[in-house]
């Protein structure tokens, strides 16, 4: 481990995580907004379907993979939802976002039907479009 990474503090060693913003100077309104707005894409458009404007993301991949895939791809929406309210979302657009996801996790857990439906429903990209429109009319 590097010197500059533990900090003694009596005997105890106190690690800094600057790899993912912890113990590191805060990040922006924006730059959060960007980390979400990639990690949306990443969930909900990353992958085109050969042939077509069909697209899906790693959410519809993980998707499949029964009760487990579920579970993690709506820990991820609601990583995103907590990010929005970090940011100073209000309750009724934090509301919002947890129907959407609430939508896209109780269907998509149903088998087949619902894998095509987080295909298209996009639950990510809705809640990160809904959070750029409250952001833009703070302006």
């Amino acid at each position: 481990m590097r010197p500059e990474t533990l900090r003694q503090n009596g005997d105890a060693p106190q690690f800094e995580f600057h790899a993912f913003g912890f113990g590191a100077e805060p990040l922006t309104r924006e730059q959060r907004f960007a980390r979400l707005n990639a990690l949306g894409n990443l969930l909900d458009m990353a992958f085109v379907v050969p042939g077509t404007n069909v697209r899906y993301g790693i959410d519809g991949l993980i998707g499949l993979i029964p009760i487990v895939g579920d579970i993690i791809t709506t820990a991820l929406a609601l990583w995103i939802v907590r990010e929005a309210r970090a940011i100073g979302a209000p309750r009724y657009l934090v509301a919002r976002m947890l129907a959407n996801v609430a939508i896209d996790g109780v269907v998509g857990a149903v088998p087949v039907v619902g894998d095509a439906f987080d295909v298209a429903f996009k639950a990510n990209i809705r809640n990160i479009r809904l959070l750029r429109r409250w952001m833009d009319k703070q302006r």
